[in-house]
């Protein structure tokens, strides 16, 4: 009826890809229309909002104590609801109003972490609800990035996702359009800044912010040794006599803070491999390993697993958003799609 169709061009559909260092959004018709830092700046004195995403971002390390700059999410999940709740609205608000939707509330498809308790799946969808939406869904970001990369998922094949972010690591070998194993693990790209941070203070007596270690990791990280040797200048206290100081690190340096995280997530995905079924593991031996997020265009990573598990590895085309249009091409065929999402009442401990 001509009530429906009016209804439908006020609403529209909204993917979050709600990351713990990077939140991105997709609005059906439009594509990605938001990608920002997962931060909030708040007032300590009236408890107000001060900032939201790439304008909090901004004040980090450089705020006065009564503004306090706040990741509300924490290894992929929601650690402080209300500040998580006021971030989801303020980016829902700023991308409905890009595109000129923002009358009505949106039905919203949102991905999680395959390991995700009900607890914190429920923290989610209400954080979501409160902020604005009419219906939340519920994805796990590996299915999200597979359908996102245009992986058969329902086909009887297995397949081997291993979505790298800023928070977790999320491997998962999915078939038939469900995952057969899973694991995910608190070693991503935020702790291999907290390495970088630690090796400095550690070897070189400076302390570093946050921000420089992201730098410096984007700059001349690699986890292999590459042709051309990179080097940088970083800039931090001087933990000895308390003034600024700089000093020159190298590509080797940052190889050897983050040496034991990389370890571990090599190990993470031999075991998941291990109790994987034989037929699966065949197909993924067949058809490789895909790595998506952010986190996967660390310099030799990928060469560096393809030689520790023997299987081929691919580096996903534009990584970072493979999530979010996971989302969106749900929403494009909500009910092709339907059977994936965890609709999430029926599964929840009672209130």
């Amino acid at each position: 009826m001509w009530y429906d169709r009016f209804f439908k061009n006020l609403t529209t559909d909204v993917g979050i890809d709600l990351g713990t260092s990077t939140t991105l959004m997709y609005i059906k018709g439009h594509g990605i229309v938001l990608t920002e830092p997962s931060i909030v700046a708040i007032n300590q004195k009236t408890g107000r909002v001060v900032a939201v995403g790439d304008d909090a971002s901004e004040m980090i390390g450089r705020t006065p104590a009564h503004i306090q700059a706040i990741k509300p999410l924490e290894n992929g999940v929601i650690s402080n609801f209300e500040v998580g709740e006021e971030m989801i609205a303020c980016f829902l608000r700023k991308a409905l109003s890009s595109v000129g939707k923002a009358y009505f509330r949106p039905r919203v498809v949102v991905s999680v972490p395959s390991d995700i308790t009900n607890v914190e799946r429920r923290a989610v969808r209400d954080a979501v609800m409160n902020a604005g939406a009419r219906e939340v869904h519920i994805v796990e970001s590996p299915m999200a990035a597979a359908i996102g990369i245009n992986i058969p998922v329902y086909d009887p094949v297995g397949n081997m996702i291993v979505d790298i972010g800023g928070g977790t690591t999320d491997i998962a070998v999915i078939s038939l359009g469900g995952v057969v194993r899973s694991k995910n693990l608190h070693i991503a790209g935020e702790k291999y800044n907290q390495d970088i941070v630690n090796y400095i203070r550690d070897e070189f007596k400076i302390l570093l912010g946050e921000k420089t270690a992201e730098e410096v990791k984007v700059s001349i990280g690699a986890v292999l040794k590459q042709p051309v040797p990179g080097e940088a200048l970083i800039r931090g206290r001087d933990l000895v006599t308390g003034l600024p100081r700089e000093v020159a690190v190298t590509d080797s340096d940052i190889r050897e803070a983050v040496f034991n995280s990389v370890v571990l997530f090599v190990d993470a995905v031999k075991e998941v491999l291990e109790s994987t079924p034989p037929e699966v593991v065949s197909d993924i031996m067949r058809r490789g390993v895909i790595l998506v997020g952010g986190g996967s265009q660390v310099r030799g990573l990928a060469e560096l697993l393809e030689k520790e598990i023997e299987i081929p590895i691919h580096l996903a085309e534009d990584p970072g958003t493979a999530v979010v249009r996971g989302t969106g091409v749900i929403l494009d065929d909500f009910e092709s799609h339907r059977d994936i999402l965890i609709d999430n009442e029926d599964d929840l401990p009672p209130r």
